[in-house]
């Protein structure tokens, strides 16, 4: 579904990701973890091409990211990308925010947008709230309609971005609770977190970064159990001892 071949980036002379290599089969969930900086948001945004890159290639279900010919707004609305900070409008109601792009990139009607919006709005827990504003609504609440507001799009795979980084700990399981959900239904996902039990629920592989480069990637029991390099050692043993 996804594939990422000897990827590299460079902001002028700051390299931010090197030689990074990695696929991602259909069904599969990755993790992807390591210390802040590591370039981990930047390769995930990669795939999407919110970020360019400068060598390497990245295929997503056989189309080129890289390819000036390749259309990135229709290759992005077929990927679903949930952000650190949600990303909603503020202006527009939760139902409005979920048919949008349904209707301006997908071409459905107004009708069958919003019916498909409530449907996942209920598959997330917040059908009550239809009518309110992202305002109205905890983080916690926010990020779960940026989640339906992805899926509304019928996504091929799902991007997450440290989804619940921006959370108060009381809200974060009720994001995780909504991706473990889909990943247990067999979403294609790579998340950026550090939320390493959901790691160990539900991902098949973890990718560790370090320096702009992938250290590990490995299956998420050998990860855990044994991790190869000493700065994934370093890191495990930080993360994990609280």
């Amino acid at each position: 579904m996804i594939s990422i071949q000897n990827v590299s980036k460079h902001y002028g002379s700051f390299q931010v990701l090197t030689d990074c290599c990695t696929e991602v089969k259909k069904g599969e969930v990755i993790v992807v973890c390591g210390p802040s900086g590591s370039g981990k948001s930047t390769l995930i945004k990669c795939v999407n091409g919110l970020e360019p890159f400068q060598s390497g290639t990245i295929t997503v279900d056989g189309i080129s990211v890289g390819n000036p010919k390749t259309n990135l707004s229709k290759l992005r609305s077929r990927v679903g990308m949930v952000f650190q900070h949600f990303e909603l409008f503020p202006h527009m109601s939760i139902t409005d925010n979920l048919s949008i792009a349904q209707i301006k990139v997908l071409g459905r009607s107004k009708d069958e947008a919003r019916a498909k919006g409530l449907k996942l709005l209920d598959r997330v827990g917040l059908k009550a709230h239809a009518e309110k504003f992202p305002g109205q609504l905890s983080g916690g609440q926010q990020q779960r309609v940026a989640i339906a507001r992805a899926l509304a799009m019928d996504p091929i795979c799902m991007l997450f971005d440290e989804p619940t980084s921006a959370l108060d700990p009381e809200m974060i399981n009720e994001v995780l609770d909504v991706m473990v959900e889909l990943a247990r239904e067999g979403m294609t996902m790579m998340c950026v977190t550090h939320e390493m039990g959901f790691a160990k629920k539900v991902a098949n592989r973890v990718i560790f970064m370090d320096q702009g480069r992938i250290v590990e990637d490995d299956s998420k029991d050998a990860f855990f159990a044994n991790p190869r390099s000493e700065r994934a050692q370093h890191f495990l043993a930080k993360i994990l001892s609280h």
